[in-house]
């Protein structure tokens, strides 16, 4: 059974490593040694990058407006599993489309309709790094 990894905590300790990418920490952090806002690299931003993605409304980014999945649009409707694959296929869709970095291994939308909220749990492989990367995100409304 494999480890999931949340959010930005796991590192590549690949020696095959041959890019690494790098990212501002959202968080805005301060670097101790630099006192400028500390960096996301490698395996840590590409997963934000796909959080961020996934987060994202379409025309909410300026001058990008079709950057974004819109997966707050079905966080109002009805529960229903025909919702849940619509939101798989955003998903997917805006990871393809605006993260050239990942190749995905599987997305897996799990509807909670106690709690009124979807667990979606992303699977994929980062270019030329040979373990998987686990994302897991809980989506709900929250009006």
């Amino acid at each position: 059974m494999a480890l999931a990894n949340y959010d930005a905590q796991s590192t590549n300790n690949s020696k095959r490593s041959t890019r690494i990418y790098s990212d501002l920490n959202l968080n805005f952090t301060k670097n101790p040694a630099t006192k400028d806002v500390a960096r996301l690299t490698d395996v840590e931003a590409v997963k934000r990058s796909v959080r961020n993605l996934i987060l994202t409304n379409r025309f909410e980014r300026p001058f990008h407006p079709e950057i974004g999945s819109s997966v707050r649009d079905l966080l109002f409707e009805p529960i229903t599993p025909l919702n849940a694959v619509l939101l798989q296929d955003r998903i997917e869709e805006v990871i393809i489309n605006f993260e050239p970095r990942v190749a995905i291994n599987q997305i897996v939308v799990i509807d909670n309709i106690d709690n009124n909220e979807y667990k979606v749990t992303v699977s994929f492989y980062v270019i030329n790094r040979p373990e998987p990367v686990t994302i897991t995100e809980f989506l709900q409304r929250l009006r």
